[in-house]
């Protein structure tokens, strides 16, 4: 048995308020078994813009914040995907949205870089967002073992694009997919649930979406409705728009029920692969 846990946060500029934030959440949990706990995107420092974001980006392996996720791991026995966090690019001026995962020994395990960037108009409060002018977008599919089975790793705007868990699946079949995310609250309120669900469906795995909710310091708003949804498809978790921690358990055999009763992998004519 394996625990699934997607932590909704309005996170604020202060990095130092949401950190004890997510440690207050960690503290309500009961771990008996291996436990991975998502975090949203943007969960260290959120509504103040690129300036505040690039303020607190840390090297790669280095710094406050990488220190303190690792050691939030290690005390409370988790697996821990931190959502996104900025990491000084060594070739430019830009910095990475990287999910980082930590194991419950606090050990880094896997690094992975936002390949879609979110360049679109959208009519809300923001009006226009632009990634691509402080982020340096990545190149590379995160697909890794863990006690989880095949773990894969993908952040917000990349849930749009198919292909891209379908190459992640040629990599190995997932079984569990972590997506982080910051969903506006009007593209969320059209696409959030479809989308989740196609995804877990299409690669028959589950998928564990934290976001962020509310409105923020900037007036950003977010769409929340955390979900953890099922290799069939099922919401078997969400959390409309308060903060706070939802949890499922992994069903492996029910898991290999489905692929083996439908094996769409097998059956499957097309291969996708990163451009």
């Amino acid at each position: 048995m394996a625990k699934l846990i997607a932590l909704q946060m309005t996170s604020s500029p202060d990095v130092a308020d949401n950190l004890d934030f997510v440690e207050q959440q960690l503290k309500l949990l009961s771990i008996n078994e291996p436990s991975l706990v998502v975090l949203p995107e943007c969960f260290a420092c959120f509504g103040a813009g690129d300036k505040a974001i690039a303020k607190v980006a840390e090297k790669p392996g280095v710094g406050p914040v990488q220190q303190r996720l690792s050691a939030l791991a290690k005390s409370y026995n988790v697996w821990l995907a931190a959502g996104s966090f900025p990491l000084q690019s060594p070739n430019t001026n830009k910095y990475t949205a990287s999910c980082l995962l930590f194991d419950n020994q606090g050990r880094l395990q896997a690094e992975y870089q936002k390949i879609h960037l979110f360049d679109v108009q959208v009519a809300d409060n923001t009006g226009s967002y632009l990634e691509s002018r402080s982020t340096e977008p990545g190149n590379k599919l995160v697909v890794i073992d863990s006690p989880f089975g095949k773990l894969g790793l993908a952040i917000c705007y990349d849930i749009r694009f198919a292909g891209m868990f379908q190459a992640m699946s040629q990599l190995a079949q997932l079984d569990v997919l972590v997506l982080p995310a910051a969903f506006t609250h009007l593209t969320g309120s059209a696409h959030w649930q479809a989308l989740l669900k196609a995804r877990a469906i299409e690669n028959q795995c589950y998928l564990v979406a934290a976001n962020q909710t509310g409105e923020h310091a900037n007036k950003r708003q977010t769409y929340g409705h955390s979900c953890i949804i099922s290799p069939w498809g099922e919401t078997l978790a969400e959390l409309p728009v308060e903060t706070g921690l939802i949890t499922a358990t992994i069903d492996f055999n029910a898991l290999s029920a489905i692929r083996s009763n439908m094996p769409v992998a097998q059956h499957n004519k097309f291969r996708s692969y990163l451009v």
